[in-house]
């Protein structure tokens, strides 16, 4: 079979498609051939050796994918040709894939084999996010950055399948457009973004600010905070880590949690399914909206690593498995 390797950590000129040997069925995994697979930042930070979780060379990135299952263990509840989603912790970018079974979720009719492939990832963060970090409530604010990106994406949807209210912070009006697209309340320009912010809110401030950029903007994304907000921070697209003042949050009643959600799942595995069980309700009714995402065929993985490298991307990006 076909798949992506990462040969040298210089970057995503470090790929390169090769021919590998399919997995082996075992009694215990799932054999899934994958129609597409997630492209996510870890993935870019990984082709650089700067990720948290160093990969001894050669290793297939991604960690997310779709398709359907070749062969499942007996009392799985899994059947041949049944359409799913995995996290595949082995490498999603190659077309066949053995995975655990806890690993592997059923795909509702109303989610694409496209869009299941870049759902994971971004839709679990997203919720664990707002539901175990930020500790969402009704009628919360939500206050997104990078709103046309895959993260900020996956943030529109999930809070408006849950009932908040939603702002987008963008950079160009394009952006601003895929932002309502899926389903913003409120869009604003990221220069100014606290004054409109505050603006909109009555001078009362955001509930929650979802964060995966970090940067210059942190600060007045604090500063755009109701009391008892919550920041929450998601990654560092915008290269620089911002570093608090914590009495900031001692004036205003505020803070600021982290949400890293593969380190999380490391400690307690069984929290996807649990995440499950919640979202995949709101899939089937159509409540949460998965969009169908950019594809790239696997001989421009490259290329799909440096869109997000450069912020040209928005929403999801995804490698096409099959032709």
């Amino acid at each position: 079979m076909q798949a992506v390797q990462l040969t040298d950590t210089n970057g995503p000129d470090g790929l390169r498609l090769v021919d590998i040997p399919e997995p082996a069925a075992g009694t215990d995994a799932v054999i899934v051939d994958l129609h597409a697979a997630g492209v996510s930042f870890p993935d870019l930070l990984q082709t650089s050796g700067a990720y948290q979780v160093v990969r001894p060379l050669p290793f297939v990135p991604g960690v997310e994918g779709a398709g359907t299952v070749r062969s499942a263990p007996v009392g799985s509840g899994l059947t041949p040709g049944q359409r799913v989603a995995v996290l595949a912790t082995g490498g999603a970018w190659q077309q066949t894939v053995a995975v655990d079974v806890n690993s592997v979720f059923p795909l509702p009719d109303s989610v694409s084999l496209s869009a299941g492939a870049g759902f994971l990832m971004n839709y679990l963060t997203v919720h664990f996010a707002l539901d175990e970090r930020a500790r969402y409530r009704a009628g919360d604010t939500v206050l997104v950055h990078g709103a046309a990106g895959g993260i900020g994406v996956a943030a529109l949807q999930v809070a408006a399948a849950l009932g908040l209210e939603t702002i987008a912070v963008v950079s160009t009006d394009a952006k601003a457009e895929v932002a309502r697209a899926n389903r913003a309340t409120h869009t604003v320009p990221v220069d100014g973004f606290k004054d409109r912010v505050l603006e909109l809110t009555g001078g009362r401030g955001v509930d929650i600010v979802l964060d995966p950029v970090g940067g210059d903007r942190f600060t007045d994304s604090l500063r755009s905070l109701a009391p008892n907000g919550r920041v929450v921070v998601l990654g560092f697209t915008g290269g620089e880590i911002p570093t608090v003042k914590v009495n900031r949050l001692l004036l205003r009643n505020t803070s600021v949690v982290g949400a890293g959600w593969g380190e999380y799942v490391r400690t307690f595995p069984d929290y996807p399914a649990r995440q499950w069980a919640q979202l995949e309700p709101l899939l089937r009714t159509g409540a949460l909206q998965v969009p169908e995402p950019t594809l790239h065929p696997m001989t421009s993985a490259a290329d799909a690593l440096l869109a997000l490298a450069h912020r040209s991307a928005t929403g999801k990006v995804a490698l096409s498995l099959r032709s």
